[in-house]
Parts: structure tokens; sequence; C-alpha cells
């Protein structure tokens, strides 16, 4: 395994992460423990989860992820080998505290304890923002996201936010902070209020990024790299959709695109042209397209760790040994202008 440090917090955290949310939904406890288990005898050191999950995300599922997490922690007596992230769900979910769920001092409260309750700890390491109370580009609203909100309300919510975090890491509740699904406009407020302010700063950014979608370039990797807050890349493989098994329209049993209540947004005939395109490249250098494609996430010198997440051991094996390949500069090139002729899906 990889590592690569997580913003200026000193921690070292493997270059694949283990993303956790279909536990509790397409995933058994039994399943969730065999995949901990195997990603730490690959070195896989970071563990990612959220309040919100299993997914898809319901009333029924609401914790049960974090819940698997902790009877793994209790029953393996391992907490300590792994850096844990969770995260606040945003405004949306009316499950969620009664849908009064604005991330502020009160909801940050109620979900830590929550969360640590679930997971069975006394603290979570990496605890984020899972998206913004004001809304973003993400999760299929790039076309019709026209930022419209008071910044002066905003920035006041932010040093809240941060003087809450604040507090929680001087009880050791929580060790460090981050941000996921935000803007580059959002990422830069919260930096500057924590120098300003003399308050936790931010460590990380979890946005998604693949082959298929990297609306995170040029802006937000440019604050990656010169900010020390580096990309946690959910969804390298654009939710399964890289591997192939969703083309032409194909919905295979028991996949996640079959559970999901919601429209996918990312499907479509040009979304299929630009997945033959990267298997077919793939198949030429005689490379496993899943793999390439989260090889290529791996490169990028603004990632801190890719996340990957499989609901079978088959899955999580091959995507774990991706990190064994090295794209050449010849492939390289060849996705850079596979990218010019598919420039933004979604």
């Amino acid at each position: 395994m990889k590592y690569r440090k997580l913003g200026r917090t000193g921690l070292d955290v493997s270059l694949i992460g283990l993303g956790t949310m279909t536990w509790g939904n397409q995933n058994t406890q039994a399943e969730g423990f065999e995949q901990m288990d195997y990603a730490l005898t690959q070195g896989i050191n970071f563990f990612d989860t959220a309040e919100m999950y299993a997914v898809p995300p319901s009333r029924e599922t609401c914790g049960a992820t974090e819940t698997i997490i902790g009877n793994w922690f209790k029953q393996r007596g391992q907490r300590d080998q792994v850096i844990l992230a969770s995260k606040i769900a945003g405004p949306g979910l009316e499950w969620i505290r009664e849908g009064k769920n604005y991330i502020d001092k009160s909801n940050i409260h109620a979900a830590v304890e929550a969360s640590l309750s679930r997971l069975q700890t006394d603290y979570i390491d990496l605890y984020q923002l899972h998206w913004p109370n004001r809304g973003a580009y993400h999760f299929g609203r790039v076309w019709e996201y026209a930022p419209s909100f008071d910044a002066k309300a905003e920035v006041e919510n932010f040093l809240e936010c941060l003087q809450v975090f604040d507090e929680l890491i001087t009880a050791g509740k929580i060790r460090h902070i981050g941000l996921s699904n935000e803007t580059a406009w959002g990422v830069m407020k919260w930096l500057q209020l924590s120098e300003q302010y003399s308050l936790p700063r931010i460590a990380s950014i979890q946005n998604e990024y693949s082959l298929l979608c990297r609306n995170f370039e040029p802006d937000l990797s440019e604050i990656s790299l010169s900010e020390d807050c580096g990309l946690l890349a959910w969804s390298p493989l654009t939710r399964g959709i890289l591997t192939g098994k969703y083309l032409n329209g194909a919905q295979p049993k028991g996949t996640r695109l079959t559970l999901e209540t919601r429209v996918e947004h990312r499907s479509g005939p040009q979304t299929d042209a630009a997945t033959q395109d990267y298997i077919a490249l793939a198949q030429r250098y005689d490379l496993d397209p899943c793999q390439m494609a989260i090889a290529f996430v791996n490169q990028q010198p603004f990632v801190t760790s890719t996340l990957i997440g499989a609901t079978s051991m088959e899955q999580l094996r091959s995507n774990i040994d991706s990190i064994n390949i090295t794209l050449s500069d010849e492939i390289m090139n060849e996705i850079a202008q596979l990218r010019r002729q598919y420039p933004l899906l979604f």
C-alpha cells in the first residue's frame, strides 16, 4: 500500500480508502466484517462512513453502516489501526433529526454523539460536512446550479461550526475536520476563517472524481495542491458505470442502480459511449478497465485517498490491487484525448 498525508494533520492515510456505504443494505454485517478484515491485511488504514449510510438512503437503513463498523470495532478490538472518517448530513433528509438537520451547533453536537454511540468509539479521526447547507452543483445538479445565497449568513454559520469543532477537538471527540461535495468558494472561505480566527483547519475535500466526472479540475485541484487540502475521491468507478455492466440500459439483478430509488443522472448515450471508449483503451493495453480507472485517480497529485466501494470480495481484491498499477505517459495521453471528446458528462 501507498500512503499520503491527510492535509496538515500529520496522519498518513492509505492511498486507497475503504468506502462502506453499502453495508446494511447491499451487504450484510458479516460481509462488512470480511471487507474490513481483508482491507487491514492489505495495508488500508482509512475507512470512510457517514451518519446517513447505508445507501440508497432511507429511514430504515440510516445509521446501519456505522453500527456495523462499531460492532466490528467491539469484536475485533482494532480501533487503533483505523483512521476513521464520518460525516454529518446536510439539509434534505426528513428522517434525520426530523428533517431539521441544518448544519449548525446543535445539529453537530447531536450528530457527533449519535455517530460515536453507533461506532462504539470515543473519537472520530476525520469529521466531515457531507454537503453544504446552501446546496452545491454535486449529485447531478451541475446543469442547473445557480448560486443564490446570503454570503454573510453563510460565513457566520461557517464560523459557528468551526467554533463547535474546536470544542469537540478539545474534548477529544473528533480529531480533524473535512468537507464533502463543496465548491471552490466554500473551501477557500472555510480555510480563510480558520486562519483568521485560529480555529481548526480543513484537512480534506471529499468530492466525486473519476474518468467520467472531472469537475474537481481545475479550480478545486489547484486549491488542494496549494493549500494542503487533498481530495478524498468518491465513486472512482462512477457508481460502477465504468465496469460496463450498465451499458445499453442493462440492469443486472442486485446491482446498485437497480436498488436506487433516485433517478441516475449519469446514465445516457454519451456516458455509454465514453465508457465503451475507456474500456477499449484499457483492453488495448491489457489492463482491467476498473483497475485502470482507479489507477488514474490514484496518480493525481491532488488526491489524498481514492475511496473504493465493493459489494463482493472479488471486486474488493481487484480494486485494491490497482495500487500496483502505474499508467504510462502514453496511456495518460490517450485518456487526455478522450477527455476532450467527452469533456463534461454530468
